[in-house]
């Protein structure tokens, strides 16, 4: 189930401010209905090209054709609904009601996806036999009728019609011409089984200067409750045929199983909250349920100005009034928004997740256990490894330092790449950090991966505080000046460093800083351990400002190799360890563990083997 999802150009019915998700665009169903007279229209000109043409740029999935020729020497042999299908790029089937002029005519089917069965229904016409074209594909069926123009054979019709509605097992869609009004006897008994999805004012014939309605698309009830009507439209086509063509847009339901894209991530922990993340597969009604156990449970949801965030696939949902040191429940829960007007709207499914649980530090909390992870770079043996590896050690937390999700393409993409490690370290119930490294912020999507995590303080660096050890997370930017060729003119990390550097200044003065018993630094590039010939702005701008930080350890990254500094080897006023990565054989994950007031950082390869046990 992937959520994709680049966004462009705003649906009519108002729902959507983006192009629709993979999986919405999957669920949509667009059903045309159109008498095309033979192709012959009312300015006198035969022209299938024409009915082709219009019929394609209808956007159709499926279409209802009726009064069709086959190989008739009015068509000059021509078999008709073939060449208006090449021309709209369609699946021709021809249903034939009764032979003519040496050839046949009747009704067809045309078709995007290739039908599993096809089948004709004969129906009562003592002026001409009438018939049912009936296409089954996988998740609906579509019956194209041309009606009698005798009532009583329209009404004869009904039963058998019903019948095999019935029998379908699947959304049963009736299209055609029916040669009948609204508010007839006719209309209003098939409405009994039909919900006929047509605006009743909207005329369709004749088609120079419509006064009567013929033309419908209904859709049979009892099998049809997953499948919505969207949108109707009578198209304003004038003389390609005597009749106008008749648009529905439908969309399928989501089941309620594929609502909700993977496991949420938890983030920005505090003592007394929590955010829960998540994306959906379509747009949908969002809230988390929660409580210290899974009977009585309050409901979250994430407002702006009053209103519920419900235009998008990203849910980002604060929990917040919580107890720290309490063990909570919470779930996701999604119900999908199928049709979201001014003054109506139509959901769909809902969906709850299993419980996930989780607890907070307290303030005075003195123990915790966090992983660091760093330079994965889509790595999959190396992630799966660790992994493993991760499920062996009971952990708090778990950070990402940097290079883990690196050059996202799109959204798509890069939620896909979060849920590749969320989900890899058990994140719906251990909160995650993900540091920004140099290769984050290259590729099209990349200044738009904020959006996707709730970082504390809510910008790319900042600080938190796990009990009484306080951890300062800082975004070094790219490793390459910012007017280098690669980068277009587009970057510019100046304004960002400065930034960090007054942070640091303020940080470091702060009572949240100043009381804690343990002080950790992250950091994806090193400012200490470079090749003399790298780029570092970040060391010129906060080295001086570090000096004297009373910092425990200085964690990094960057250089895919792992390097332990002691204090002053490198001039570095705190110890210095470099995470490797990002192949197996090279890469590290580091084990931060607190035990009252003894603090060790111990370093495994991919296998679990210790590479450095070290107390701080």
């Amino acid at each position: 189930m992937v959520a994709g999802i680049v966004w462009a150009i705003t649906l009519s019915t108002g729902l959507w401010a983006q192009t629709p998700t993979p999986l919405q665009k999957q669920n949509q169903l667009n059903v045309l209905t159109y008498n095309v007279h033979n192709g012959i229209g009312l300015d006198g000109r035969t022209d299938y090209v024409r009915i082709g043409e219009l019929i394609r740029n209808s956007g159709a999935d499926v279409v209802a054709v009726q009064e069709v020729d086959s190989a008739t020497a009015r068509s000059k042999g021509r078999y008709v609904l073939g060449e208006i299908a090449a021309e709209a790029l369609m699946r021709p089937t021809f249903g034939c009601a009764i032979p003519y002029d040496g050839g046949k005519y009747g009704v067809g089917i045309l078709s995007k996806e290739k039908p599993l069965a096809v089948r004709q229904i004969a129906l009562p016409g003592r002026e001409e036999k009438r018939t049912m074209l009936i296409a089954e594909f996988e998740r609906y069926l579509l019956g194209c009728v041309h009606f009698s123009l005798t009532e009583e054979d329209r009404l004869a019709s009904v039963g058998l019609v019903r019948a095999e509605a019935a029998r379908a097992g699947k959304p049963f869609i009736m299209a055609g011409d029916w040669n009948d009004t609204p508010g007839s006897k006719f209309l209003e008994e098939i409405k009994k089984d039909f919900r006929v999805v047509n605006n009743l004012k909207k005329k369709t014939f004749p088609a120079d200067n419509p006064s009567d309605c013929l033309d419908y698309i209904a859709l049979y009830k009892a099998t049809g409750e997953n499948l919505v009507p969207r949108r109707i439209t009578v198209l304003e086509e004038g003389k390609a045929s005597d009749h106008r063509p008749v648009l529905a847009k439908f969309q399928f339901k989501t089941p309620d199983r594929q609502l909700v894209y993977h496991a949420p991530y938890l983030q920005n922990p505090t003592a007394d909250g929590v955010t829960v993340m998540f994306q959906t597969n379509a747009v949908s009604h969002c809230w988390v349920e929660y409580g210290t156990d899974t009977l009585h449970l309050k409901q979250a949801r994430d407002f702006i100005g009053g209103q519920e965030v419900c235009y998008d696939i990203e849910n980002k949902i604060r929990l917040d009034g919580l107890t720290s040191g309490q063990r909570y429940y919470y779930r996701v829960c999604a119900q999908e928004i199928i049709d979201y007007q001014a003054y109506s709207k139509t959901f769909g499914e809902t969906y709850k997740s299993p419980f996930y649980s989780f607890t907070l530090p307290t303030d005075d909390s003195t123990d915790f256990t966090a992983l660091i992870l760093n330079d994965l770079h889509e790595n999959k043996e190396t992630i799966e490894a660790f992994s493993k590896l991760a499920k062996q050690i009971p952990h708090d937390f778990v950070i990402f330092n940097g290079d883990c999700l690196p050059e996202p393409v799109d959204r798509e993409y890069a939620i896909r790449n979060i849920h590749i490690l969320a989900d890899a370290f058990h994140s719906a119930e251990k909160p995650v950090f993900f540091i920004r490294g140099n290769h984050e912020i290259r590729n099209a999507y990349s200044a738009g991966m904020p959006s996707l995590f709730d970082q504390p303080g809510g910008k790319t660096y900042g600080t938190f505080s796990w009990g009484d050890t306080r951890f300062v997370l800082l975004d070094c930017g790219e490793d390459k000046p910012d007017e280098h060729w690669v980068y277009y003119g587009l970057n510019d990390f100046t304004q960002l460093r400065k930034d960090q550097a007054d942070f640091l200044k303020q940080e470091l003065k702060s009572k949240e800083f100043k009381k804690a018993e343990r002080r950790i630094l992250i950091h994806h590039i090193p400012l200490w351990g470079l090749d003399k010939d790298s780029y570092s702005p970040c060391y010129d701008l906060w080295s001086p400002i570090l000096k004297k930080a009373p910092f425990d350890v200085d964690l990094t990254a960057h250089t895919h190799r792992y390097m332990y500094h002691p204090v002053g080897e490198l001039g570095n006023p705190f110890p210095v360890i470099v995470g490797g990565g990002p192949r197996s054989d090279r890469a590290t994950m580091l084990v931060l563990k607190k035990e009252g007031k003894d603090l060790t950082l111990q370093v495994l390869d991919s296998k679990g083997h210790e590479k450095l046990k070290l107390d701080l």
